[in-house]
């Protein structure tokens, strides 16, 4: 598991109680290799394992993300894994749209801020621990959707623009990056159509072949990540280790 990474590397994951996040904590955990497992949640959450540490942080918000990188105190970080997505809030009214008409300002502006937004204030967070010269893994959640050359079928505006914009902020991340550590490297990632809270609404038009376990796409996207060394960052690709356009 990522050879490239020191034995007893630290790993951050973010939205450590959601389907993807939990389930790349626990294959994780299930290597030796590991030596500090960090799962940042706004709720926190429990494991076993004495190399896992919680953190009940939102760092959707910037007290959030201040108290990270207070916690954190320049540590140097090996892997990174960002799971943080939103695409639907039934408390908020907030769902894909599927014309003009259901365009809203304030639901657009969540999802930019959610998807886009906190993962670039994420890695300004995290650069003391992420500068350096030691081995260092980046890899943000994005969306098939988010590719601009792939739209063919429109809707889900906010969605496709949030995503869009968030691999635009990880290209230009690690740029700077590149600069603040030549051994890191910064990977988008689209994990398919998982079996979570975010995809069960939309669910019932997926064939079952196509309809991915979080245990299943934790394992690819940690084996992708495997391919992905310094001269890689900046990369777009899916859960099979293709390259998806952007």
């Amino acid at each position: 598991m990522l050879s490239q990474l020191p034995d007893d590397f630290t790993a951050l994951v973010t939205a450590a109680n959601g389907g993807i996040g939990g389930a790349v904590i626990d294959a994780l955990l299930e290597s030796d290799r590991p030596g500090r497992v960090i799962g940042v949640s706004r709720s926190g959450r429990s494991h076993s394992d004495p190399r896992f540490e919680s953190l009940a942080l939102d760092v959707t918000e910037p007290y959030g993300l201040a108290a990270l990188e207070e916690v954190l105190d320049a540590a140097p970080l090996h892997l990174v894994f960002n799971a943080i997505g939103m695409l639907h809030d039934e408390r908020l009214g907030i769902s894909p749209e599927k014309k003009f008409d259901d365009l809203d300002a304030e639901a657009m502006s969540r999802l930019y801020h959610v998807n886009a937004i906190t993962p670039a204030l994420l890695l300004k967070a995290l650069q003391s621990s992420l500068k350096g010269r030691h081995p260092a893994l980046i890899a943000s959640l994005s969306a098939r959707v988010g590719s601009i050359r792939d739209n063919r079928l429109g809707g889900w505006y906010a969605y496709r623009a949030s995503k869009a914009a968030h691999n635009m902020l990880m290209k230009t991340a690690a740029v700077e990056l590149r600069r603040l550590n030549p051994q890191a490297s910064i990977a988008c990632l689209h994990p398919g159509t998982t079996d979570t809270e975010l995809s069960r609404p939309f669910q019932a038009r997926v064939p079952a072949e196509k309809l991915f376990t979080t245990a299943f796409v934790a394992e690819q996207l940690l084996s992708v990540l495997n391919d992905c060394g310094p001269e890689q960052s900046g990369i777009f690709l899916d859960w099979a280790g293709e390259s998806v356009e952007w």
